[in-house]
């Protein structure tokens, strides 16, 4: 796919996805979306260890474009919605660690799209809001993933007020792992992905996997599940030569991602 609304940028084991609409404030239209859906699939199918996701622009995402929804029929928002749906699964099915890099404002499918990142670094001046609450029309996919990565009273807050809260509240409800200074930013979230992908990229493809398939179970089902993922596991060339190195006090030397 050509793309229109993203670059998409590789160096060396990682790939940078940039939301690139900064005119609409990198609102999620359905060419936006497929887009995403799309580089994404292309990253999972490729060799490379991390992605980032950035915007670019005044704001990181501004969730759904208003201009393509207005007099949208039910088939079309349903079409819309389901494709918004599909990127969020995609970033977390897909075997590399996606980390969220939030330069700025995040509302909407836009703080949606950092829910469902595996991880995310946020600059000082970032923002998170989930303002269907203060209008006409509730967050309710949005919250699908936020109401996953915070407490059920706080997604409620940001749901109902549809206030938004600044980086530092993000970091302590547990939306971002890191907020840093704004000319520091690209520098943590290369930090944080380079230490989220080291060790066995297949070990982590299959963690990963698993982590978000067991985490919607409750505890019995949940063990049932982790106890035969991490047996067979075990039984992966890599895990073998982990062990290994460590009882020889060596380094491993793991195999290819796939």
């Amino acid at each position: 796919m050509d793309h229109e609304c993203l670059t998409v940028e590789r160096d060396g084991p990682f790939v940078t996805i940039t939301m690139n609409r900064p005119e609409r404030r990198n609102a999620l239209s359905l060419r936006h979306l497929e887009e995403l859906r799309a580089a994404f699939r292309e990253v999972g199918e490729s060799d490379a260890l991390g992605v980032v996701l950035a915007g670019r622009g005044s704001v990181f995402s501004a969730g759904h474009d208003f201009t393509e929804i207005a007099g949208a029929d039910l088939a079309a928002m349903r079409r819309l919605l389901w494709a918004c749906t599909e990127v969020m699964q995609t970033m977390q099915s897909i075997p590399q660690v996606v980390v969220a890099k939030v330069h700025a404002l995040a509302t909407a499918a836009g703080c949606q799209l950092v829910a469902s990142a595996d991880l995310a670094v946020a600059a000082e001046s970032a923002a998170f809001a989930a303002p269907g609450g203060k209008g006409g029309w509730f967050c309710t996919t949005p919250m699908v993933a936020i109401g996953r990565s915070v407490s059920r009273k706080r997604a409620l807050e940001l749901a109902l007020t549809g206030d938004p809260i600044d980086a530092r509240t993000a970091l302590e409800w547990g939306l971002v792992n890191a907020v840093v200074p704004d000319d520091q930013l690209d520098a943590a979230t290369l930090d944080l992905l380079r230490r989220a992908t080291r060790g066995s990229a297949a070990s982590k493809a299959l963690g990963k996997q698993a982590f978000y398939t067991q985490i919607e179970l409750d505890q019995q089902k949940a063990y049932a599940y982790a106890v035969e993922v991490m047996a067979a596991a075990s039984q992966l060339p890599d895990a073998r030569e982990g062990v290994a190195a460590f009882l020889e006090k060596r380094s491993p030397r793991f195999g290819q991602p796939r």
